[in-house]
């Protein structure tokens, strides 16, 4: 049984009560690594959207998703560690119980997301983009509090042909609850006049309900299928960053569109614009199109991996499916200007489980009663750079692997045993094994990781 939702104004700031509710536009990216826009040092990259937002917003330097696609979206859309609704393992893939994988996992319908807070509050909203937190009828995200979908439901498409691409394939394109078919048209594309659609609907009903709107690309994830207006930009960029980078650019070009339709629309002045990618680059290589008969129809053979890598992660070790900086630090911004601070940087520890309460306290709007929350409002930190972090701790789980990091240490394990502990202050940060020499540590933080675990299986 769900919780009750109350509603509830915060006291955010003096003037709140008086304004109308904020919009909110959340841009959630996949696969897009931990330095990878301009405004976080990757001068190689043309990224003027996300420059923009920082430049407009705030800038967060220890944002934390987490390794995969699946719990990252757990983690943004339920404020909650994804051991919580189960989503520990692969979600299901195709609706279709031939294809796909039909017996995965699926976010449970008991769970409240931000999307069902935000709608009963009376908010329009939409999904445009990746869902990819199970296919199962009933539990997609029309049934999770959003008004309107268009996107795909597992873990990515084919941009042109929209098909799942491992194993033997499967299409996977939906409009509301309806499977569509929109062969040939670039699936960037697609995300993007949908969500300038919803936004000029938004205008055409005079504003008559505020909205959540939330874009989440299947870019820069693989296949590397960039607008090829970006081919030459990238030119001289040895591979595989070229391929990359004009992916990179890709989104953020598409990010531009969305935000400029926005502001025409003079809808800019009162949305939070949030920025934040799902894990870091991917490094994954070598899978083809198996066997002659796939169902997207691609020739046998057909690359469409991520060249082995790409993104930055500048000192930082590590990339998608670790537990190294490299793939759980993410880069992260939000902008709301003339409310919140411009051109500024965090420092702290924050998860992508903050936007939750945060979204919540900046559109006066209360938890429902009885809700355990892991993440926490932002808002202190936003107004103040120097509050304290509100994140002592941080824990991931995934499959049999995890990881803990407190203060500047960090235990990965596999199952029932650490195999790394690393410091982060360390001069190369996670080069060095500290198991043998700190036993103690490793143990102290192997018990608080198995505590915790217990605390989140149970009632």
């Amino acid at each position: 049984m769900r919780l009750p939702i109350l509603f509830l104004a915060t006291s955010f700031a003096a003037t709140a009560a008086a304004s109308p509710k904020p919009n909110v536009l959340l841009f959630f990216t996949d696969d897009q690594g931990t330095l990878d826009a301009h405004c976080y040092g990757s001068t190689d990259l043309h990224t003027p959207t996300i420059d923009h937002l920082a430049a407009t917003g705030i800038r967060f330097t220890q944002a934390y998703a987490h390794t995969v696609c699946c719990p990252a979206r757990a983690l943004l859309l339920t404020g909650r560690h994804p051991q919580r609704s189960g989503i520990v393992n692969w979600t299901q893939g195709s609706r279709k119980p031939n294809e796909g994988n039909p017996t995965g996992t699926n976010l449970p319908q008991e769970e409240i997301t931000l999307a069902e807070i935000l709608q009963e509050a009376g908010y329009r909203t939409g999904l445009i983009g990746k869902w990819h937190l199970g296919a199962r009828e009933g539990h997609g995200p029309l049934d999770q509090g959003f008004d309107t979908f268009y996107g795909h439901l597992g873990g990515f498409i084919d941009n042109y042909r929209h098909h799942f691409l491992h194993g033997s394939g499967f299409h996977d394109l939906y409009d509301q609850k309806k499977e569509i078919h929109e062969d040939g048209e670039y699936f960037p594309d697609l995300t993007t006049e949908k969500a300038i659609s919803f936004l000029e609907e938004q205008k055409q009903n005079q504003n008559e309900k505020p909205f959540f709107l939330y874009v989440a690309f299947n870019i820069p994830h693989y296949p590397e299928q960039a607008d090829p207006k970006f081919e030459a930009r990238y030119a001289d960029l040895p591979m595989p960053r070229r391929s990359y980078a004009r992916m990179v650019s890709t989104t953020d070009d598409r990010m531009g569109m969305i935000l400029k339709r926005l502001t025409d629309l003079g809808l800019r002045e009162n949305t939070i614009v949030i920025f934040m990618s799902d894990n870091g680059h991917s490094a994954e290589d070598g899978a083809r199109i198996k066997g002659a008969h796939h169902s997207s129809g691609l020739p046998e053979g057909t690359y469409y991996h991520a060249h082995g890598g790409g993104g930055n992660t500048g000192k930082w070790k590590g990339h998608k499916g670790t537990y190294y900086e490299g793939c759980l630090r993410v880069p992260t911004i939000i902008s709301y200007p003339g409310k919140l601070p411009a051109d500024a940087v965090r420092h702290q520890i924050i998860t992508a489980a903050d936007w939750f309460p945060t979204v919540l306290e900046l559109c006066q709007i209360d938890k429902p009663q009885g809700l355990v929350l892991d993440g926490r409002s932002l808002v202190p930190i936003m107004e103040d750079a120097n509050h304290p972090t509100h994140h002592e701790v941080l824990h991931w789980a995934w499959g049999r692997g995890w990881a803990i990091r407190q203060g500047s240490w960090k235990l990965i394990g596999q199952q029932d045993t650490p195999r790394e502990l690393l410091n982060l202050t360390d001069p190369e940060p996670e080069r060095t094994n500290h198991l043998q020499d700190k036993p103690e540590l490793a143990r102290r933080l192997h018990a608080r990781h198995q505590r915790w675990l217990a605390e989140m299986s149970g009632p």
